[in-house]
């Protein structure tokens, strides 16, 4: 027979890290938007705007994101970067990273509230263009661009295209130069280039989102000897790096501009170390290529992967706690190496979406499973709670085995707390929404439940997964809601579909 376990006590099935709440119903601040909070009825608000409102209008599940929340951690990583940096270098280029999540009316704050963008396909340029962005606002990433991306990024004037090997180089400078062609006696604008450099920083992040190490698809290697066989002939030294041939080679064209360098050492990082080492690689390479070939490389971008709060132990560090250690370390490389201070960019994409947003599910079948304990023997009871998204919107905890909290939000509770699996709706055992939480012992069908957190790469990454229509996105702002991506219908799933 099972061993069962009184509500309100821990769970032999629960980690070591989840402690059994004190109140399931607190909503813990560093998980959620600034203006989230309980209402005096115990619905969960944004806004002022009550879930149940929310649900009753619009359905679920639906991504709720505060509109206000969002531009309060722009404006509070632009703001931090560029007291940080003043009297650095006159201040830091922020660009939103446009992936972890991007619509035009996001676009739109973003350039609203003094930042730059971040694309990385033809798609993101798209939304960029449709937003107003202006060109010399937008750069362009991706480790294989095509050439019509290429072309678009150049017809659109973009401020950088982030280059990512030695055969994009010569793409962009064959593409920029035909450009050229095209009106007799007219000299097209030059492509202005940084190069991503891959500084070999490991950051203390999962395997598939740490993007600095050698063995990885990202960025032109620092690493000696990797240069090809005639440029490391006719280099200085045999083992020169491939990031110094691409910087040599850039320099070389006349239709390429050559800005300076970039490197993006990961995702979902907590600690500053990290993104100081990688900024000290950096200025080294910046004052070598000075040395050897007298090649200015005036801007230094050092990406983004600045983490957030997804459990109620996690510890981000605050964007002017970055900024600050980042700026001395920099301060003090540039004096030690007598180089004049680059200008600066960085690359936050979920440090200011992530928290702004959370899931609004609906709960359906609540299933007591019995199972192993990890450890003593015998057995124990889980609860399995299935809610009607799932994988199709939330593909992180599959993808990186990342994890969630969740809360019940349409109303407290006085039930102890029970330990439960939030699980989808989909025809796979791993469609885990949250692995692990404790939630009141009374939840049943109908309930809704939140789960914060999930404003990047959660929409951006969603799927029509068993030919489930994708969420809308929500923004509320004054207690008032409006779509700015509006849910998918079964007839939009059709309307590709080209019959037999």
């Amino acid at each position: 027979m099972a061993e069962t376990t009184a509500a309100g006590a821990a769970s032999p099935l629960a980690p070591s890290w989840l402690g059994v709440p004190d109140d399931p119903n607190r909503l813990v601040p560093a998980l959620w938007a600034h203006d989230a909070e309980r209402g005096p009825d115990g619905q969960l608000t944004v806004a002022g705007l009550p879930v149940g409102k929310i649900k009753a209008a619009h359905g679920s599940p639906v991504f709720v994101l505060s509109e206000a929340d969002f531009r309060a951690r722009a404006r509070a990583f632009k703001n931090a970067f560029d007291t940080a940096f003043a009297d650095l270098c006159g201040g830091v280029d922020v660009y939103y990273a446009g992936k972890s999540f991007l619509c035009t009316a996001v676009a739109t704050w973003v350039r609203e509230e003094g930042l730059r963008l971040d694309t990385a396909s033809g798609g993101e340029l798209a939304v960029a263009a449709r937003a107003g962005t202006p060109g010399e606002l937008i750069g362009l990433h991706g480790n294989n661009k095509s050439d019509a991306e290429i072309a678009r990024a150049l017809e659109l004037g973009v401020g950088r295209i982030i280059v990512d090997s030695l055969d994009e180089l010569e793409r962009v400078a064959a593409i920029a130069a035909a450009r050229g062609t095209d009106t007799p006696g007219s000299e097209a604008p030059r492509a202005k280039v940084m190069l991503r450099l891959t500084p070999g920083v490991h950051a203390h992040t999962h395997e598939f989102i740490a993007t600095a190490h050698e063995d990885q698809k990202f960025g032109l290697s620092m690493a000696p000897g990797t240069a090809s066989a005639d440029f490391a002939g006719a280099a200085s030294e045999a083992a020169a790096s491939m990031a110094e041939e691409a910087v040599a080679a850039a320099a070389g064209h006349d239709s390429i501009e050559l800005l300076g360098v970039h490197c993006h050492i990961g995702s979902q990082i907590f600690e500053p170390e990290g993104f100081e080492a990688a900024a000290v690689r950096l200025l080294e390479f910046v004052a070598a290529m000075r040395a050897a070939y007298g090649v200015a490389l005036p801007e230094l971008d050092l990406g983004g992967g600045y983490g957030i709060a997804y459990l109620p132990g996690d510890a981000p560090r605050p964007a002017a706690e970055i900024a600050q250690a980042l700026a001395g370390v920099v301060r003090a490389t540039c004096e030690r190496l007598a180089i004049a201070v680059p200008r600066i960019s960085i690359e936050p994409g979920r440090a200011i979406v992530g928290s702004t947003t959370f899931t609004l599910y609906e709960v359906g079948t609540i299933k007591d499973v019995v199972v192993d304990r990890p450890e003593g023997g015998g057995t124990a009871v889980r609860r399995y709670i299935s809610v009607d998204g799932g994988m199709s919107d939330n593909a992180r905890p599959v993808l990186y085995d990342a994890d969630y909290s969740v809360v019940l939000a349409n109303r407290t509770s006085d039930a102890p707390a029970q330990l439960a699996r939030v699980v989808g709706k989909h025809c796979e055992s791993g469609d885990i929404v949250v692995r692990d939480a404790y939630l009141p012992a009374d939840v049943r069908a109908g309930d809704l439940l939140a789960v914060p957190g999930t404003g990047a790469y959660c929409w951006a990454l969603s799927s029509n997964y068993n030919y489930l229509a994708r969420p809308g996105v929500l923004a509320v702002r004054d207690g008032a809601a409006r779509w700015i991506v509006r849910g998918e219908t079964e007839e939009d799933l059709l309307s590709r579909d080209m019959g037999a």
